[in-house]
């Protein structure tokens, strides 16, 4: 068994670390927001708002993708300390932002802070953690996910009638937030999971997780599996939730007959909702029915979406699809993706699987958002059709894959010897 340490304050890793969950929330509502109010006030184009929009988008997931691998090679505390200075930066440059150009930089150094710092706090967590609270201190990210949402949702409610002053204030609330989360993480050390892997791999120590540290190695056995498997579960699974999310009410709106006002009513009690199924997710993750309600959460993922094909749109199956998706999503979609990347990869590839996970998820989701008008164009039933596949493909790909992948596995194996690389050495040595 490896030699992790047993952590004395796991809690303050997962708060601290979490935060990231928080800004990510923040910083996608609170843009999204204040691009209302800058619109006016700098004479932005409509075009203008789309592209700064998407570029936040893309900037997150490029940030993921590069922030995961800089957190395998260089080791987490240095990447989630550059990242929160570079959302802080980000921030300043909002606040002043006297032109579109200044907004578009702004937009793209929150994204990729914002990006970088999911997947190697997610590995903090992981590695804070024992085998017996990993997932539970994992689902905790989640339920900082939703408080950001709700206070940068009531901020707004608050400021977002004040002109330029209100748009700073929800861009303050960031970058207030990100210093207080740097304080707190100089009081995190390094990993000792990734420090005894690095120190073993400079060594030439022949352990799994000092040598299953390239690119290639989530391309080959035992790894190509789960991780392809995730990057379709989330992939697939994040295309439903994005588009409820970003199109929900306009849907409901717009194909459902409903005021904004009536759209607005239904989706505030899905907020508690979703936060008591998230806890419940966490009394859960580290224990032997985890599976039993990934499933659960998997059938109410899937109808959710099925019972406007079936029943067609009005308010009765909106309200009856965001509330079977507020429970299942608890389940079955990104809690659980974050604790079965933890588990399936060794210290070294753990940051650097997460991002390409996330990164692959917000692309694909950048990628249909562009489209969707144009599929409702066709009609709600195609639409809901297709949101039903996409639940189906990836939520399958999960069930095949993990229901028999045991959660403990490499974080028990991955310190031990390799007997693939200790071969190849002796090879060498002839």
């Amino acid at each position: 068994m490896s030699s992790r340490p047993l952590h004395t304050r796991p809690w303050w890793v997962a708060i601290v670390s979490g935060m990231a969950s928080y800004i990510d929330a923040a910083a996608i509502t609170g843009f999204s927001t204040s691009m209302v109010v800058l619109q006016k006030d700098l004479s932005l184009e409509q075009w203008q708002v789309g592209v700064a929009a998407g570029a936040l988008t893309l900037s997150i997931a490029f940030g993921a993708l590069v922030g995961g691998r800089l957190g395998d090679r260089f080791g987490r505390r240095p990447v989630f300390t550059a990242t929160m200075l570079l959302i802080i930066a980000a921030v300043i440059a909002l606040l002043v932002a006297p032109s579109f150009s200044a907004v578009l930089v702004g937009a793209v150094l929150l994204g990729i802070g914002t990006g970088a710092d999911l997947p190697v706090s997610l590995s903090t967590i992981a590695e804070a953690a024992t085998d017996r609270n990993r997932g539970r201190l994992l689902g905790f990210s989640n339920l900082l996910w939703i408080i950001g949402i709700v206070v940068n949702t009531v901020l707004a409610s608050i400021v977002g009638d004040w002109g330029r002053a209100g748009a700073q204030i929800l861009f303050a609330h960031i970058g207030i937030v990100a210093a207080l989360v740097l304080i707190g993480r100089l009081t995190i050390p390094e990993s000792t999971s990734w420090k005894e892997a690095r120190a073993e791999r400079s060594a030439g120590v022949a352990t799994i997780r000092a040598d299953r540290a390239r690119v290639r190695d989530l391309l080959r056995p035992p790894y190509i599996v789960p991780f392809l498997a995730l990057l379709a579960f989330y992939g697939f699974t994040n295309l439903v939730a994005n588009t409820s999310g970003q199109f929900g009410t306009y849907i409901v709106v717009t194909y459902g007959g409903a005021t904004v006002g009536q759209a607005a009513l239904i989706a505030l009690p899905m907020v508690p909702i979703a936060v008591l199924s998230y806890l419940w997710f966490m009394k859960i993750a580290d224990g032997p029915r985890r599976f039993l309600y990934f499933q659960i959460g998997a059938i109410l993922m899937i109808s959710s979406k099925l019972i406007v094909v079936v029943a067609g749109l009005n308010l009765v199956t909106y309200a009856t699809s965001a509330l079977l998706a507020a429970v299942g999503g608890a389940f079955a979609f990104e809690g659980i993706m974050k604790v079965w990347t933890q588990e399936s990869f060794p210290t070294l590839l753990r940051s650097t699987a997460q991002g390409a996970i996330i990164a692959v998820g917000r692309f694909a989701a950048a990628g249909l958002a562009v489209i969707t008008p144009l599929i409702l164009e066709s009609g709600v039933t195609v639409m809901y059709t297709l949101l039903t596949v996409f639940n189906v493909i990836g939520l399958a790909c999960a069930w095949f894959v993990f229901r028999r992948r045991s959660s403990t596995q490499v974080f028990d194996e991955e310190a031990g010897r390799d007997p693939e690389a200790e071969g190849a050495a002796a090879e060498a040595a002839r």
